[in-house]
């Protein structure tokens, strides 16, 4: 079976299902998630194991990024996205700045001060700074 059509298998499991699954993939007792998340891990799981993991090198950084050792370098064209208030922020990275809302800002702060109406750092209010 391709790996597309064990992925879309995936889509039809219960809850209970999913957790059977687990166990006979992964070895072990399933994690007490929804069954979208675990469909999810499941679903990466299949493909880690049909196409490879992350490199090393990758696996590193990612570690360094969550630890909060290493910055996010932005580029023109990356999105960064926030939850606030129950809206979902999506903010695109431009030449020249950062747009939302169809609007062009200078600067991260500007952005969360207007989302916020109150004065933030606009890195850590979109996650791309240590919290500590």
């Amino acid at each position: 079976m391709s790996l597309e059509a064990r992925l879309d298998a995936l889509a039809a499991l219960s809850l209970g299902e999913l957790r059977d699954q687990w166990r006979s993939s992964m070895g072990s007792e399933p994690p007490r998630v929804s069954a979208d998340l675990l469909r999810r891990l499941l679903g990466y799981a299949l493909q880690e194991k049909t196409m490879g993991g992350l490199s090393p090198s990758h696996g590193q950084a990612l570690r360094r990024l969550a630890a909060g050792k290493e910055s996010v370098p932005l580029k023109s064209g990356m999105h960064l996205m926030r939850q606030w208030n129950g809206r979902s922020i999506s903010v695109t990275v431009v030449e020249d700045g950062y747009v939302w809302d169809e609007r062009c800002y200078r600067s991260l702060s500007a952005i969360a001060r207007a989302v916020t109406g109150t004065s933030w750092s606009g890195p850590r209010f979109f996650g791309l700074h240590d919290h500590g």
